[in-house]
């Protein structure tokens, strides 16, 4: 059996040739100060439960109370997604038990969420572009934490994160493999980036992706995308809170050679939950896959339907930033920029931003290129990145200065490169949505 490539959805096996098929739920902290239903605060790095409200906490008689900045942000996403807004929305209880969450129900939106469908358009690693359907995007509550690593009997609960703010954008199954995966999770990062309705920062669990995976025979899911029978499509196996790209890519492809595997052998794939040990490589069983009757889904009594005035989604839309999307096509129509660089330039906002300012008045592609390759490296090497290149780092028009001079040959190649790259020293980072 061969790994999947780049250049083909085909995964070769003893008996004849799989598709793998998959759909991705990517939840994305929203970027607020507060929780979505309590005034607890939302930051990284508190003590231990020192974030908690009553609410949170689960105490008796206490109200949840609904962030109406949650509720914005959201709306915003999911115009940024191209998705529709649907006015009226609810909120129901998803019932079950677990030590970090108090209350015995989470929070969510099953049946009217308050995004629908969607599209998102990402570009794959050969330059071409290819669509994925957004099916919804949700808000919901983020649980607590276990920990289980301070003794060898106990385990600690931590409820900072507990009624934290979560939006879970489901998509259509339209990838095809691994790397379209990867392509799809960075093309939603960095919407969200631009919108600023979440950080993106996947190291502190800000951007996470459950990823449902499944394999069938070649030639099914062209029969599925004619006739929307899911029937042609094999048992799909959710793999649960993927927190890298690297991850995701190594996770989906152990999985679909595991089911490709099992179904030549003569067996079958059993529908479960699975997590992902990046440490031996392999994803394991973590339990059976739950349906939605399991959760006793119902209306949740003590909020009222979420109602929005049209004419409010229009001052929102009014004041959406420049998209990637955007923003990709007037660089190529404004400063002559390929395809290719225009892409790279794109992909972090402070980079486009760096790039436009120092290429006032100068060469662009000149500047792309620099951009692109020297600084990039250079601040890779120090372990940064454009968020740090501001005044007090040499910025863009200091930085454009000596690139302009280094071409016309007033400044030796060696100094020129070192004038103009940022230490960084000084330099507070800053974040979307702080």
């Amino acid at each position: 059996m061969t790994d999947t490539t780049a250049t083909s959805k085909l995964i070769q096996g003893r008996t004849g040739n799989w598709e793998i098929v998959m759909g991705l739920e990517i939840h994305a902290q929203v970027a607020s100060k507060a929780k979505l239903f309590s005034g607890a605060a939302v930051g990284f790095g508190a003590g231990p439960n020192e974030q908690v409200s009553l609410v949170d906490a689960g105490f008796p008689g206490m109200l949840p109370t609904l962030n109406g900045h949650c509720v914005e942000q959201a709306v915003k996403t999911g115009l940024g997604l191209k998705a529709q807004i649907n006015r009226r929305s609810q909120f129901d209880r998803k019932n079950y038990f677990y030590p970090d969450l108090p209350t015995g129900y989470q929070i969510s939106q099953l049946y009217f969420p308050i995004v629908g469908e969607g599209v998102v358009e990402v570009e794959a690693e050969d330059g071409s572009f290819f669509n994925v359907g957004i099916e919804r995007l949700h808000l919901e509550q983020d649980a607590g934490k276990l920990i289980h690593d301070l003794s060898p009997t106990d385990s600690y609960v931590d409820l900072n994160r507990a009624g934290t703010a979560l939006m879970e954008i489901v998509s259509r199954p339209d990838i095809r493999s691994p790397e379209e995966a990867v392509a799809y999770v960075k093309k939603i990062r960095t919407i969200l980036i631009y919108l600023g309705t979440c950080d993106g920062d996947m190291e502190k669990g800000n951007l996470r992706a459950d990823v449902n995976v499944s394999v069938c025979r070649e030639g099914q899911y062209e029969k599925f995308k004619a006739t929307g029978d899911f029937s042609h499509l094999g048992t799909r196996c959710e793999i649960k809170n993927v927190n890298s790209f690297r991850f995701i890519s190594q996770a989906i492809n152990y999985e679909a050679r595991r089911q490709i595997e099992i179904l030549e052998d003569g067996g079958s794939i059993t529908q479960e939950t699975r997590l992902y040990d990046p440490t031996a490589g392999e994803t394991r069983s973590m339990r059976s896959k739950e349906e939605a009757n399991d959760y006793r889904y119902f209306p949740d009594p003590d909020l009222l339907p979420l109602e929005l005035e049209q004419a409010w989604i229009e001052e929102i839309r009014a004041s959406l930033p420049e998209l990637p999307d955007d923003k990709r096509r007037r660089l190529m129509s404004q400063y002559g920029l390929s395809q290719y660089d225009a892409v790279v330039l794109i992909s972090e906002q402070a980079k486009a931003d760096y790039f436009e300012a120092a290429a006032a008045g100068r060469d662009a592609k000149l500047v792309s290129n620099w951009v692109t390759n020297e600084l990039s490296a250079r601040l890779a090497a120090d372990g940064k990145d454009f968020s740090v290149t501001g005044r007090r780092t040499g910025g863009p028009d200091r930085g454009g200065g000596h690139l302009l001079a280094h071409r016309q040959g007033s400044v030796r190649p060696r100094l020129g490169r070192r004038g103009h790259a940022p230490s960084g020293r000084g330099s507070p980072r800053s974040r979307p949505g702080q």
